[in-house]
């Protein structure tokens, strides 16, 4: 349903169902008492077809069989439903126990980059049952226009927009923040970063808050010893940290790696503990954002972030509050994060902790 369609007036409503305006308004804003049933039926079902939604109208007392049901939520390209990660499976999780309940169920629409004008009008047509979309992950800023053509009530998660609808994010200086404390507490002077998602507005984030965070620590970040890839999974951990391992003799090595998430530090833990390297004996390896539980044989790793069910959880409550109207105002939530020690982190030790001034060619890489 186009924009134009949503903005009826209770006017056309009465000249379209052939009854008087004063009618619609005393049904659309309550009124039950002293009104034919059949008549209160076609009026909540006429105006919830043509996306009436103005701020006088009263969902609560719409006949239950008409009201939105559902919220959809779409992925960011290029994430598919069977590659979703195990974070943002987390975030689909929070946002659909809190949906549920408030008698509210999720509705899977698809993935941004297969998504186009005509599939939005067929998911958005007369019969659509949705009241609003959840964006999961940073979409490009043409698909977030064209979505809002059809549907204005919009929450993104790990994304911001201002001034184009909610969102929800983690507090990603704080998380970055605790990460080099913690190192720094254990004795790390020389830290470096395998980035993932590179280009989006999410890992820009963490790179500057780490950055950031290394500055107030007295520390630098050395560009040598700071990788940059487009994928954030486990198998671009291991190439992140197989791509620097060359060096690993030199006595400027990194004591300790800070990745973008806690998938590339297992990866990067793997890779290193294959090429004989003890973690964390000889390294240790943190993840930027909160840590799950691995399997029994896997180290766990040590990471920092918010909770990604509860981000899902945010997102609800921002969805059940928005009004869709032009004069709403839009909300950026950004929940805190927490530091969670695993097995991945320790003291340095004599062997690694040596410094030097000596320089060699950058390893940093981007795909």
């Amino acid at each position: 349903m186009a924009r134009g369609t949503r903005k009826v007036s209770q006017t056309q409503l009465a000249q379209e169902l052939g009854i008087s305006q004063a009618l619609v308004s005393l049904v659309l804003n309550g009124r039950k008492q002293g009104i034919n049933a059949e008549t209160y039926e076609r009026i909540w079902e006429h105006a919830l077809k043509r996306g009436y939604h103005p701020k006088g109208m009263h969902l609560a007392s719409s006949p239950t069989a008409n009201r939105p049901n559902q919220v959809g939520f779409i992925l960011r390209a290029p994430m598919r439903l069977h590659t979703l990660s195990h974070y943002f499976a987390h975030v689909q999780h929070g946002l659909h126990t809190a949906l549920e309940g408030h008698g509210l169920t999720t509705s899977f629409l698809g993935s941004e980059d297969l998504l186009d004008r005509e599939k939005l009008a067929r998911i958005f047509g007369p019969e659509h049952s949705l009241r609003g979309v959840v964006l999961v992950g940073e979409v490009a800023r043409p698909f977030l226009d064209e979505l809002r053509r059809f549907e204005r009530r919009i929450v993104a998660v790990s994304a911001k927009y201002s001034g184009l609808c909610h969102s929800v994010l983690g507090n990603e200086p704080q998380a970055l923040d605790s990460l080099v404390q913690h190192l720094h507490g254990l004795g790390h002077r020389r830290i470096g970063w395998l980035g993932g998602n590179a280009g989006l507005g999410r890992h820009e984030m963490r790179l500057g808050s780490f950055k950031a965070a290394m500055e107030m620590s007295g520390l630098s970040l050395d560009r040598r010893y700071l990788v940059l890839l487009q994928e954030a999974d486990r198998a671009e951990g291991g190439e992140a940290m197989h791509s620097l391992l060359v060096d690993r003799q030199r006595r400027d090595f990194p004591t300790a790696f800070a990745s973008y998430n806690c998938l590339m530090a297992a990866g990067a833990i793997k890779t290193l503990q294959r090429e004989g390297c003890e973690v964390p004996g000889d390294i240790s390896v943190v993840g930027a954002d909160a840590p799950r539980l691995q399997s029994a044989d896997a180290l766990t790793v040590t990471g920092a972030g918010t909770d990604p069910a509860k981000l899902g959880e945010a997102a609800a409550r921002l969805m059940l509050g928005s009004t869709g109207e032009d004069d709403e105002s839009f909300s950026d939530l950004m929940l805190p994060s927490q530091l969670i020690v695993g097995g991945s982190s320790g003291p340095v030790s004599g062997r690694t902790g040596q410094t030097t001034a000596t320089r060699s060619p950058s390893h940093e890489i981007q795909k």
